[in-house]
Formats: structure tokens, sequence, C-alpha cells
């Protein structure tokens, strides 16, 4: 399966819309997992409008990682999108929980890769991280981690050291290709090429700047017409495919598995 990461290193650049919309396009089964360490779920209190309650979520796969019960906490947890074929962990109910995820990590990264035999892949919002409590090791251990950043100066600054640092641990790990980046808003001010060169990062896809259908994902709103194939939806499709196509390539120059871009059925 695949397990893809999206984080950030500063401000608000759509790590969560990023997430929620690529995994709402995704063509085949995915479980979204929101394991940002700031408290709250966005997704709960946007997309889906406080209709779903808060009462299970990551605090609760803690709790069975050290009761030894991880994986199947991981299924009793995740609950459907309705109209979609994502299954969804919300996060944390208190930022004050974030320290007691710090050992839930690496497991969780074995957990989320061995749902292959389900037939699913994974996209996990890894939030800000530099954040107490950040998911890191899910990062490290991503087929595809994505840096995602805005692209005003401010953000390019703020993401330029990171993004360094990042590529050394990538490197360490022997897996450099498997890290990159997301750009939101596509020439708000510069394009993709002056931000790959900037952060010396391979620039993944790059979303367009639509703040009418991200609103549909970030805080519930009614959904313009031609929602569907909105520029940012065809942005998210087109990134999805991307994100599989460096997968394949990932992993038939490495002699493993590659992950079918054909929908699978649940």
């Amino acid at each position: 399966m695949a397990v893809v990461s999206l984080f950030s290193v500063g401000g608000a650049p759509g790590v969560t819309v990023s997430s929620l919309g690529l995994a709402l396009s995704w063509p085949r089964p995915v479980l979204l997992v929101d394991a940002n360490p700031n408290a709250g779920s966005a997704v709960l209190a946007g997309y889906l409008r406080g209709q779903m309650p808060h009462d299970r979520g990551l605090l609760d796969l803690a709790i069975a990682h050290r009761a030894g019960d991880l994986g199947a906490a991981v299924g009793a947890t995740a609950r459907e999108i309705p109209g979609s074929k994502v299954r969804y962990i919300p996060g944390l109910r208190s930022h004050v929980q974030a320290p007691t995820t710090t050992s839930l990590w690496e497991p969780l990264s074995g957990v989320l890769r061995s749902l292959e035999q389900q037939g699913m892949d994974a996209i996990v919002d890894c939030g800000h991280l530099g954040l107490v409590g950040a998911p890191k090791p899910i990062v490290h251990t991503s087929d595809v981690a994505l840096l995602t950043t805005r692209t005003s100066l401010p953000d390019l600054s703020a993401a330029r050291s990171w993004a360094k640092e990042l590529s050394g641990e990538f490197q360490q790990l022997g897996t450099p290709d498997h890290l990159g980046c997301l750009v939101v808003g596509e020439g708000q001010p510069y394009g993709h090429r002056e931000v790959q060169k900037v952060l010396r990062l391979p620039v993944v896809s790059a979303l367009p700047w639509d703040p009418e259908t991200a609103a549909v994902f970030h805080h519930g709103a009614d959904a313009p017409k031609r929602f569907t194939n909105s520029p940012l939806n065809r942005g998210l499709r087109a990134t999805a495919q991307a994100i599989l196509g460096l997968i394949t390539t990932n992993r038939e120059r490495l002699g493993t598995h590659a992950p079918s871009q054909e929908p699978t059925r649940a």
C-alpha cells in the first residue's frame, strides 16, 4: 500500500485542506489520519459541519498502543466520511494531549503499511513538524512525504531551512526520492519552478488558488457550481496521479510492488 504524508513548517499553508481533498480524490479506498499535534479536528468541525461527534480519535490509538492492541484500534476508531470511500481517524481533542502521542508514531506507521491486506492506502495530515508531538516517524517512513507550502517569500523563507534538514534526514535513510514539495497557490505570487529552485526539493505537484472550493473542505461551505470540475478538484486529481506515479517509479527502481492506480473495491 501507499502511505502519503503532508506537513507544514509554519503558517497556514493548507495542509488539512490538501490532505482531505486529496483523500476524497484518491482513486482507491483510503484511510485519512489526522496526526496534527494541534488540538481539534478541522475535518469534523469544518467539512462535516460538526455533524459527526468527536467521540474517538488519535488519543484512543495511543491508549490502545499501550495496551498492545493498536492494530485492532485503527479499524475500530476509523469512521466513514459520508458519500466517499474515505475512512477517517480524527485528531486530538486537546493540545495538552500531544505529548502522549510521541511513542505512537513509529508503531502506527507500521500498522498503516500493513493495511495493504485490506487494499487501502493512507494519507496522513501531519500538521506542523515544529510542534511538540509532531509525527516525524510517519513522515520518515512515508512512500511520499510532502512539505506543503504556499509561494510567498515569508512562506518560502520558513520552509527553506526545514527543506535542507529534511533532505539530509532522507538521504541518511536512503530514501531521498520519497521527499518532495506540494505547492499551494501556484503563481501566488511565485510558481513551482521558483519554489523548487529555492527549496531544492522536487515539486511533486502544484495546486491552483481556488478559495471557493477550498472553503468547502475547510469550513463546510456550500459547494459552488461545477464543484467536481473546479480548478482545485482538478488539481487534486492530478496530484493524486502524480503521487502514485512517483511511488510506482520509486518501487520499480527498488524492485518492490507498485500500487495500482485503478480504483479498488473495498
